[in-house]
């Protein structure tokens, strides 16, 4: 069976295990996690970043450092992971969905203005597969507004839009390090913050609420409780796995990208047939190939898609359900305009393997299968 995903192992990562512990020093923000930072920042440009222990949680250090309140409405769109509404309803906010873009999968920018309230306090822009959503004209919104950004850059690390790092454009980034991402800590993610003045709230949030960060760096004699927070520090074990994919960062990204660009070579002939859709990056934005997924004509012929790959021991996943359209989302938010987009696109998309050194051999035979599953319907 060729599997859908298989966790990234870099051999190096085995002595930074050792060597974490090694230095007795496992409980967070040490060697490692301040290299992983000091690497993120300077591809970021962001002031600062700081690893957590997902990208849910960093999400929810967004929320708090932007301090959502209960009645507080957030816009975001409604094809993405649960964790982008969580952060902000377990904060008592109000989600709004708006619809998505068919060609990027991203929310669409012209249907923000409409879910504006009174209420608003943020908007979520989701950058699906790596892909950025159009932040000039949602920082453009923000402004005129006075709303926060908050992204959702989980699939975004190596990617770009208009030359600028996805995650550092807006107010917050968020990033996730999980097992099915293009670099993994098995679970972790990390927070870019953009405003010099809310690096020291980002640090107590994340160290409990406590001036911690401040008594390691010797700046006060001793620490305290001074703020709500909560315990966002990742393991150094965690962050030392990390950082062997971060000093090969390059060569992992190349590597994906080989496998992004035989995918879309090969089934070409298929999308020109009009038998099938492929991924649409725009000009200006560099992704980073996190993944690498189909269109079908609709959810039957996915069905039958995804069940004819399994059978030829291929594991080909769909993703999303969309939120709007599941309980909480149904308690929790409120889809905004028309569904035009969202519910159909998601039915139709198909996820192929991608991970690092999945063999070209491998990507030929699912190419193979798929081909002759058109060909006999």
């Amino acid at each position: 069976m060729i599997s859908f995903n298989e966790p990234i192992f870099i051999h190096t990562a085995m002595d930074y295990l050792k060597e974490a512990v090694q230095n007795k020093k496992l409980s967070g923000d040490g060697a490692f996690t301040r290299r992983c930072n000091a690497w993120l920042e300077e591809w970021s440009g962001a002031e600062k970043i700081l690893l957590t222990t997902s990208c849910t949680h960093a999400t929810e250090m967004a929320a708090l450092l932007a301090e959502i309140k209960p009645g507080d409405e957030v816009i975001m769109p409604s094809y993405t992971f649960v964790s982008t509404a969580n952060a902000f309803v377990l904060r008592g906010a109000k989600v709004k969905f708006v619809d998505i873009r068919p060609d990027t999968m991203n929310m669409d920018e012209t249907l923000i203005e409409s879910a504006i309230t009174e209420r608003t306090k943020a908007i979520v822009p989701v950058h699906y597969a790596g892909v950025g959503c159009e932040m000039d004209e949602i920082m453009a919104i923000a402004a005129r507004y006075g709303l926060i950004v908050i992204e959702d850059a989980a699939q975004g690390i190596m990617s770009t839009y208009k030359g600028r790092p996805l995650g550092s454009i807006g107010d917050y980034g968020c990033y996730s390090f999980h097992e099915t991402k293009n670099y993994s800590m098995g679970e972790g993610g990390a927070i870019a913050i953009r405003d010099q003045d809310m690096i020291e709230a980002a640090e107590i949030i994340r160290e409990k609420g406590t001036n911690r960060s401040k008594f390691f760096r010797g700046q006060i004699d001793k620490y305290t409780w001074v703020e709500a927070g909560s315990s966002y520090l990742p393991s150094e074990l965690n962050a030392a796995y990390l950082w062997a994919q971060l000093e090969v960062a390059d060569e992992i990204y190349d590597n994906r990208m080989r496998i992004w660009n035989q995918y879309r070579e090969g089934l070409s002939p298929l999308a020109e047939a009009g038998r099938i859709e492929l991924p649409f990056v725009p000009a200006y934005c560099v992704h980073n190939a996190h993944m690498f997924y189909i269109k079908t004509k609709d959810l039957a012929e996915r069905q039958k898609l995804i069940a004819y790959l399994k059978e030829n021991d291929i594991q080909a996943v769909f993703h999303y359900i969309p939120l709007h359209i599941a309980p909480a989302g149904i308690r929790y938010g409120e889809f905004v305009g028309e569904d035009r987009y969202t519910t159909r696109e998601s039915e139709r998309l198909v996820r192929l393997p991608l991970f690092y050194n999945l063999d070209a051999e491998s990507v030929d035979y699912i190419m193979e299968q798929i081909t002759r599953f058109y060909k006999m319907n």
